[in-house]
């Protein structure tokens, strides 16, 4: 898979001097035992670290600024134990470049009736603290999360996990790197874009190579390598040889591994996790990638066809955020307008991601009507039921934005032998109409990543932090 940084995350509480030293070693002693508990609860993808009690503006600023320029940090999560006068964030806050989570919580979970005094209020003033810092975020325009409830609650632990795959998007897509193999398609609007304003925004790299640079590394494929990979290969994945002679079928399939190992040596030694091809432009190749996009998008890679390098950049980030899992590179195909039967067919001509796979995928090498090469081989399988989010994000020459639906996915309702390709169906949960026509007026493309891990908040919480126009069709 393509690999991730291993992060950690800072938990920073805000008190202040005025109730003392004795307050202040319990106000760490409680944040600690936190942290230690988050750590322990198996529920975080990624660690907690407890860095420090904020008291002044110096140490607070200090730390949020450590934090901006330590690689292994993907965010910050603050806590007001006690009251923490605003003023003393401020410099820090406008100085931190990481995510910011603003945990509203409490040390205990009830109000301890028959005990409470002062001493108990100035130690525990989360609920009075937490305005005071929540009004300096929103002073500051800051696109922080907030999320509050009792710290030791499964469902909100499970928040906290959410938004750090959000954060650790976030911190990655400054690393994404797009390779184009050829241009986009030709005399296609909704693929272009402003390469220039996607590394402002995002952090995309996106560079240009023809395919011969690439067919160089394709030829360049050992032999011996492509056999040991055809017969592992079927442990994974069934070889239906079908209407193909079994030369065939092998050389077929074998040239697509060829391709995905070229594929692949090419982005690892340039340092790309993205890449588009092109079926108008595939001088020097015998097929377009169908199954080595496929194994490289299983891998973790994202990829768009036809040069939508906006999709491919998204479909690798959102990888990132659902840790490879149950997402893929989607295009809206055909519709079924039947009462009772409205769904999109979703597809693509042979790219689409196994990890979405409800059977066991099958190779199989049959003819297609476009780009004149040979025979490719690809995966064949049926998607999965569930809920997901389709997602798509598009550039309006003066703003970008990330258009999105939830959905309920299905199993195709009958076979398509003349259609032998990977195949989801899905139906907008706000209904088809509604949710197309919703699509179709603000302007969201045909391609898409479609998700059964994420979720509708999370994307909302990664357009925030982009300062993205979020678009969630309901």
């Amino acid at each position: 898979m393509s690999e991730v940084a291993n992060y950690k995350f800072l938990f920073v509480t805000g008190s202040q001097f005025l109730y003392g030293p004795e307050v202040l070693k319990q106000v760490e002693a409680d944040s600690r035992e936190i942290v230690d508990a988050l750590n322990k609860s198996g529920k975080l993808p990624y660690p907690v670290e407890f860095k420090t009690v904020g008291v002044t503006a110096e140490n607070i600023t200090e730390t949020l600024k450590e934090a901006s320029f330590d690689d292994s940090v993907a965010g910050v999560i603050t806590w007001a134990h006690t009251f923490s006068p605003a003023k003393n964030w401020i410099r820090g806050t406008q100085l931190l470049t990481k995510p910011l989570l603003h945990l509203a919580t409490q040390y205990l979970n009830e109000i301890p009736y028959s005990t409470i005094d002062f001493d108990y209020m100035n130690l525990n003033q989360s609920a009075h603290g937490d305005r005071e810092y929540a009004f300096i975020n929103a002073r500051l325009r800051k696109n922080n999360k907030i999320i509050l409830g009792h710290w030791a609650d499964e469902d909100i632990q499970h928040q906290i996990a959410k938004w750090m795959d959000v954060a650790v998007a976030y911190n990655e897509s400054y690393k994404i790197k797009v390779v184009t193999f050829a241009d986009k398609m030709r005399n296609v609007a909704v693929t272009d874009g402003d390469k220039i304003e996607a590394q402002i925004k995002l952090g995309w790299t996106v560079d240009y190579y023809g395919v011969g640079d690439l067919v160089e590394y394709v030829n360049a494929v050992p032999d011996a390598d492509i056999d040991a990979l055809y017969d592992s290969l079927q442990e994974s994945y069934d070889y239906v040889i079908g209407d193909n002679s079994p030369e065939k079928f092998e050389h077929n399939v074998k040239y697509q591994l060829r391709e995905y190992i070229g594929i692949k040596t090419f982005m690892d030694e340039k340092g790309y996790s993205a890449f588009t091809t092109n079926f108008e432009d595939l001088v020097g190749l015998e097929q377009l990638p169908g199954l080595a996009a496929q194994l490289l998008l299983a891998e973790g890679y994202g990829f768009a066809g036809e040069g939508d390098w906006k999709t491919a950049g998204l479909t690798r980030l959102l990888k990132i955020m659902s840790h490879n899992q149950a997402t893929a590179f989607m295009e809206d195909y055909t519709l079924d307008l039947r009462k009772g039967h409205e769904a999109i067919l979703g597809s693509h001509m042979l790219e689409v991601d196994p990890s979405i796979a409800s059977d066991k995928p099958r190779v199989e090498v049959h003819p297609l009507g476009i780009g004149g090469k040979d025979d490719p081989a690809r995966l064949v399988f049926s998607g999965r039921e569930g809920d997901a989010v389709d997602v798509t994000l598009a550039d309006f020459g003066d703003e970008f934005k990330l258009i999105s639906y939830e959905v309920r996915g299905n199993k195709p309702e009958a076979e398509t032998p003349f259609l032998p390709v990977a195949k989801q169906l899905w139906t907008p949960k706000v209904g088809l109409k509604a949710g197309a026509e919703g699509w179709l007026t603000v302007g969201g493309g045909h391609h898409t990543t479609l998700s059964f891990t994420i979720d509708t908040e999370q994307l909302e919480d990664l357009a925030k932090l982009f300062d993205l126009t979020f678009v969630d069709i309901k």
